[in-house]
């Protein structure tokens, strides 16, 4: 880091370098005013002397690949796919890799999309620069400067490199690199920091540190990281599949050791694996990766550019948002507000006064364009200049002497060492609070005194206030609509800014906001993380505030349990977007800010965030109920294999029959999703799995080895009645590899038969269970409210003539390795399903599970999910008193 107290040259002649620990950039020898050669810099660029540029950002197009590729889910589908493929089911491994590859084209494609789309907006702002040639100026890619040029500087122009003012005297603001709030005078000999922007003045600037060796550049590097911790959503989900491989290793384990010791066939041993694997939430994966990638887009295209794609997610967790004013809240442009006499003055000595100030006040800076407009509004008799001194970001005041007086106008701290007279203090106590920029007029003491003093620099007389002039940052449009709604979301909007602690707590009441008891960072260095926690909590507005003191207080909220996103626009705003779980950057702001921001708000708009944290949580909803879903299924199965395997009735599955669950499981949830409302956080996510999969796993899986045993031993029975036995015989041979002869006809075909029936009930129960998740009526309302969308339950009536017609018609049903419909499969399935279906009503209408494992009383209702709406809770079981 440069030190910033004292940034002359050294008398030595020679341009000093940083002055941090990194190791000393060799001095530059002064280049004349003529500037390099064009032979020169070519020679310094061939040697690596050019402004090369430093990205913030580790997010190449390989480690995107690479970490879409090789993330949790599609490491566990391609370990099953190699497993399968050394069982020789090499379509099931082909299905296992491919969705997994599949996953990570979808989500590397967005987040590469993203990523040059960035690139795009980045390339268009780096505009150019001008520099001295051999005596001429030549313009510039800011990539093109090399060490040892001379950059012409001038008002509004981004400081490119790092070193001295040759010539000329400019203002700079350094605010978005050093926190410094305000414009900074440099004259020659001073130094000049790379991002920061000329506010006014000209002059040459010599490039002595480039590229990664600027300023900047240190920060840049410094920032530099990849964001890739997941969000809450993920971490449950990832919860679930790890127990979930935890019990198909299992139950795998201990049914493969029963076949050993049984001297089972290889083949059948092989196809035990294959429906094992089978458990495995495949279409899970796939249809988080979808929504993520689906929610990014739609983000994207309401202005929030989503370069990871779980942010969208990740937003709407947030609870707590912290930003600065400028940017965020305000557009930077000042407008005069109100113009006050002081008291015992009167409105024609201050219309005069600020008529001839017009001539001292430039456009340059927002607070001079600002009094040049109100100025030329005053009429007035134009008087000859027999002095000036004009307004700078630097100097904070200027003035003007005519034949009548010398008039003054100013900041009032700038102005404070020369004023005398009364009655200003209390006029500046009151507007300050309000948040209001003030200038004070004022006239020189005697009408002939004199603005420059010995040597030619600006001096100010002793004077006396005529008047207040009262600016105000203009907000952003939508700002007061943006914070209400943001507050209506119950999240706390928290103001940390470089500026004074009272002007940033007037802004916050202009845009609504309670800021309470101000706090000025620079306290915040005396405090333990234990009382800066006390302090964090009770603070809304924190001014005087730096980048370190930043991340102080974000790893504080993050502390006390709250989910924070910072928005920040410079350099300096790095390391807080880096500590906060999301990290959103202005389009306006730093390259360094977008970088390293998981979102990045494409019209400076705050606003744009509410449409994506409404996604989010639509998102949240449909992954929640796909979740449900999928995980009853695995369940399900996972028990009735289980039980049938402990009873001794052979294997439940055939590898073919496993296959429903696409119809039944993957493709519902596929529209579930995608039809999905916005919901609450989901924090309790696993809770809520419990208390709806435990119930509907069990219950399911309980009538289907109902419906399996007795048709497995009706089948068996069968065989023994001679009646029966030839009708059998016939049936089943053409579904088993045996014959009447072999030993084990007669258990396959019963496992045949009641693997038929077995997979009409669960697939029939997984269908009728969406009418659970989105009820169409109070009848079917026992887990959750009625849902106002009636498409989920046309899904379960088209789904089910589906089924109907994939059992009747002989090639899927050979597909999926059925045998044709009996009249006894349906006489036992049919009147078990609608007993099943009452019974699972009246488990979850009653709360049966909360009641028998105590569960309301162990995790009570949170504050954050009461306050839902009614549209944003029909996901959510409804609980009564005791049962929440």
């Amino acid at each position: 880091m440069y030190a910033l107290a004292d940034r002359r040259w050294p008398h030595n002649g020679c341009v000093p370098g940083p002055t941090s620990d990194a190791p000393p950039e060799p001095a530059v020898d002064l280049t004349p005013l003529t500037g390099l050669s064009a032979a020169e810099a070519e020679d310094r660029l061939r040697r690596g002397e050019g402004n090369e540029a430093v990205s913030a950002s580790e997010r190449t197009y390989g480690r995107i690949l690479r970490t879409n590729v090789f993330n949790l889910y599609n490491t566990i589908l391609f370990a099953i796919g190699l497993a399968l493929l050394a069982l020789g089911r090499y379509n099931d491994a082909v299905i296992s890799v491919g969705i997994g590859l599949l996953n990570a084209v979808i989500s590397a494609g967005q987040e590469i999309r993203a990523k040059r789309q960035l690139d795009r907006l980045q390339e268009s702002d780096r505009g150019t620069v001008v520099v001295v040639r051999g005596g001429d100026d030549v313009e510039l890619d800011p990539t093109d400067v090399v060490r040892g040029d001379l950059v012409r500087v001038r008002p509004g122009d981004p400081v490119v490199v790092d070193g001295p003012v040759r010539d000329g005297r400019v203002s700079v603001d350094e605010s978005q690199v050093t926190d410094e709030p305000g414009a900074q005078r440099r004259d020659v000999g001073d130094e000049l920091l790379s991002g920061g922007r000329v506010v006014d003045g000209e002059g040459l600037q010599q490039a002595r540190d480039v590229g990664a060796g600027s300023h900047a550049g240190r920060l840049t590097a410094e920032a530099r990281g990849s964001r890739t911790a997941g969000t809450p959503l993920q971490h449950q989900i990832a919860f679930c599949v790890r127990l979930v491989m935890v019990v198909v290793v299992l139950m795998s384990g201990a049914i493969l050791l029963q076949a050993a010791l049984d001297d089972l066939r290889v083949t059948r041993v092989v196809q035990t694996a294959a429906v094992l694997s089978g458990l495995v939430p495949y279409g899970l994966f796939f249809l988080i990766v979808l929504a993520y990638t689906g929610g990014a887009v739609v983000a994207s295209r309401r202005g929030a550019l989503v370069q990871q794609v779980n942010a969208v997610e990740s937003l709407s967790n947030v609870d707590v948002l912290c930003t600065d004013t400028a940017g965020a809240l305000t557009t930077g442009r000042l407008d005069v507000t109100e113009v006050v006499p002081l008291a015992g003055r009167g409105r024609d000595d201050l219309d005069a006064a600020l008529h001839a100030l017009t001539r001292a006040v430039g456009t340059s800076t927002p607070t001079g364009a600002a009094l040049r407009r109100e100025l030329e509004s005053h009429a007035g008799t134009g008087e000859p200049v027999r002095e000036e001194v004009p307004f700078t970001a630097a100097l904070r005041w200027g003035g003007v002497r005519t034949d009548r007086a010398s008039w003054v106008v100013g900041e009032v701290d700038a102005l404070a060492p020369a004023l005398t007279g009364t009655g200003l203090e209390q006029q500046v106590e009151g507007r300050s609070a309000q948040g209001l920029r003030l200038l004070v007029v004022a006239e020189a003491a005697e009408p002939d005194a004199e603005l420059h003093g010995s040597g030619g620099r600006a001096t100010l007389p002793a004077l006396q206030p005529l008047g207040l002039v009262c600016l105000a940052e203009e907000l952003r449009p939508d700002a007061r609509d943006t914070v209400a709604r943001l507050v209506a979301e119950d999240i706390r909007v928290v103001l940390l800014s470089g500026d004074d602690p009272v002007a940033v707590a007037g802004t916050a009441r202009r845009v609504g906001l309670d800021p309470g008891t101000p706090v000025d960072g620079r306290t915040l260095d005396g405090l333990d993380d234990d009382e800066l926690d006390v302090t964090v909590a009770q603070a809304d507005v924190v001014g005087r505030i730096s980048p370190a003191q930043k991340v102080r207080v974000v790893s504080s909220l993050r502390r006390q349990g709250h989910y924070v996103a910072v928005v920040g626009d410079g350099v300096n705003d790095a390391p807080a977007l880096q500590a906060a779980q999301v990290g959103v950057a202005m389009r306006s702001g730093s390259t360094v800010a977008r970088d390293v921001a998981d979102i990045v708000l494409l019209e400076d708009s705050l606003g744009a965030l509410l449409p994506a944290r409404r996604e989010g949580r639509r998102i949240i909803g449909g992954i929640a109920v796909s979740t449900q879903v999928f995980l009853t299924r695995v369940a399900t199965q996972a028990l009735v294999i289980v039980i049938v395997t402990m009873l001794g009735l052979g294997f439940p599955y055939s590898p073919a029959q496993t296959g429903l669950t696409l119809f039944t499981v993957g493709l519902p949830t596929l529209f579930l999703t995608a039809w999905a409302r916005p919901g609450g956080t989901h924090r309790r996510l696993l809770l809520e799995l419990v208390r709806f999969v435990t119930p509907a796993a069990v219950l399911t899986a309980a009538f289907a080895v109902g419906t399996y045993t007795y048709l497995y031993t009706t089948i068996t029975d069968g065989f023994a009645d001679p009646r029966l036995r030839d009708r059998l015989v016939t049936e089943f041979s053409r579904y088993t590899d045996l014959n009447a002869a072999d030993p084990g006809f007669v258990s396959a075909a019963a496992t045949v038969g009641a693997q038929t029936g077995l997979s009409t009930f669960v697939s029939i129960a997984s269908i009728l269970l969406i009418l659970f998740l989105e009820p169409p009526t109070r009848l079917f309302a026992s887990w959750t409210r009625p849902s106002p969308d009636r498409r989920p339950a046309v899904l379960v009536v088209v789904l089910l003539v589906g089924l109907l017609a994939a059992l009747v018609v002989p090639t899927p049903r050979s597909y999926f390795g059925l045998t044709r419909p009996a009249p006894v499969v349906y006489e036992i399935a049919v009147p078990l399903l609608l007993l099943w279906f009452v019974v699972l009503s009246a488990v979850y209408r009653f709360r049966v599970l909360d009641r028998l494992l105590g569960l309301g009383d162990l995790t009570p209702l949170e504050p954050e999910e009461t306050a839902e709406t009614d549209v944003q809770d029909t996901r959510r079981p409804r609980r009564t008193t005791a049962g929440a």
